[in-house]
Formats: structure tokens, C-alpha cells, sequence
């Protein structure tokens, strides 16, 4: 992909992800891991929970694309990084995330099986003519999510909030995995290492490969390859030799 068209790519990119940023008062309880909790105690599978599940199919093909494409919470931590651009320690963080993911999903299932199974959907479960902040209490509650996300990045560096408290990454790294395993076609970044003569991202392109759990595909390190050895790819994953 040429610079230019990577730039237009990139402004489309972050146009939808504004967007998506824009409306997060409207559809933060679509996005919420308090809502199926609500949900799960009465028996009612939400339209977060739906939601969740959609991300984690989609996760198959798209991988974590939906982090850099239209995550609102991304958004408003890649606002808080014009500012603070430091990078945070990933690998020694990324652990939190999965504790909090895994509590939460066996508070789900006990709270299912309280309430005696499932016993309906409710897509729009818990908001008001489908919409969500339209209470003082939903306001509060999205205020401090946006206080908590923003703050965590200007404090700690960029997207922390995305490595350390995200509910929704968990099952998106699982469901590229699985993909991965299925070898199912998949959108993935791929190098070309024999033209590489040296990024940030050196040692993933010189395995030929680019498959990083924190990768949310967002192309930028395609935009800023001096090399041009990273681009886009869409194909099934090879299967490993015994």
C-alpha cells in the first residue's frame, strides 16, 4: 500500500472511529460489562451480551480490528495520547485485563444459573427506547467510565485503559486464536523482512510475522515503515508441522 493511500486509509479510520466515539453516550450500554451482569441475575441475555459475542465471532476473521476501528473508549484514549505519548509495559500489565474478564464471566454463569437459565433476550434490555445515558445515574456512570479511560492514558500512557481494565479484549484475543487454530482466513498483517532495515516492530516482521496479542490492526506501523515491508493480507493461517 502506498503512503498515500495508507494516509487516506488512516483518515478514514479515524473518521469512523470519532464517529463511533461521538455516539459512545448512546451506546455505552451496548459496550457495558455491568449490564449482562443485571441481565444474567434475572435471567435475560442483553444486548451487551450479544454484543460481546458478536465481537468474539467477529474476531475470527477481523481480529482485534474492532480495537482501532470503532472502540469508543479507544478513541478517547488515542485523544488523551496526542498528549501523552509514552508507551506502557504491556507485557507486564495485560494480565490484569484477564483476571478482571475471568471474574466477570464466572459472576455471569453463577448469576445464570441463580436465575434458573436463560429466559429471554432483551436486546435493548436496561435502556430506554434503545438508547442509554437518558437518566442522571447513566450520565454519571458514562462520565466516570470517560474520566477513567482518559485519565489512565494521560497518567500512564497510551491506550493503558485498553491493556489493563478492557472487558471486551479478552474475548477478542480468544477469538483470534481460535481462528487462527480453525485456519479460517483471517485479515493479518504481513512483512516482507529480506527489505527491512530496521522498525520498532523489527523482531515480529523478521519472524515474517506480525501476530501480537496487543495488535489491534490499526495499520499505523504500515503508514510509517519506511521500507514499505508491512501491509495488509487476508489469509488462512498455515498449519504448523509436526
Amino acid at each position: 500500500m502506498t503512503r498515500t493511500r495508507m494516509r487516506k486509509f488512516q483518515a478514514v479510520r479515524t473518521a469512523v472511529l470519532t464517529i463511533s466515539t461521538a455516539l459512545f453516550p448512546f451506546t455505552i450500554y451496548y459496550l457495558s460489562p455491568v449490564i449482562p451482569m443485571h441481565g444474567s441475575s434475572l435471567g435475560v441475555v442483553s444486548g451487551s451480551l450479544i454484543v460481546f459475542l458478536g465481537l468474539f465471532v467477529l474476531s475470527f476473521f477481523l481480529g482485534r480490528s474492532f480495537c482501532s476501528w470503532a472502540c469508543p473508549a479507544g478513541g478517547l484514549q488515542d485523544q488523551a495520547a496526542k498528549s501523552r505519548t509514552s508507551r506502557v509495559p504491556v507485557r507486564r500489565i495485560s494480565w490484569i485485563k484477564y483476571l478482571i474478564w475471568t471474574v466477570w464471566l464466572v459472576g455471569l454463569v453463577v448469576f445464570f444459573k441463580r436465575a434458573g437459565g436463560v429466559k429471554e433476550i432483551r436486546f435493548a434490555f436496561d435502556t430506554e427506547y434503545g438508547l442509554s445515558t437518558t437518566s442522571v445515574g447513566a450520565l454519571i456512570a458514562y462520565g466516570a467510565v470517560v474520566v477513567t479511560f482518559i485519565l489512565l492514558s494521560l497518567i500512564f500512557g497510551r491506550r493503558t485503559g485498553c491493556h489493563t481494565l478492557c472487558w471486551m479484549a479478552p474475548f477478542m484475543v480468544i477469538g483470534r486464536k481460535t481462528g487462527l487454530a480453525l485456519r479460517l482466513p483471517s485479515l493479518q498483517l504481513r512483512t516482507r523482512p529480506d527489505s527491512c532495515t530496521g522498525l520498532d516492530v523489527q523482531q515480529l516482521v523478521l519472524k515474517s510475522s506480525i501476530r501480537d496479542n496487543s495488535c489491534i490492526l490499526c495499520g499505523r506501523c504500515i503508514q510509517v515503515c519506511p521500507d514499505n515491508v508491512i501491509d495488509w493480507s487476508w489469509h488462512q493461517a498455515k498449519q504448523k508441522k509436526r
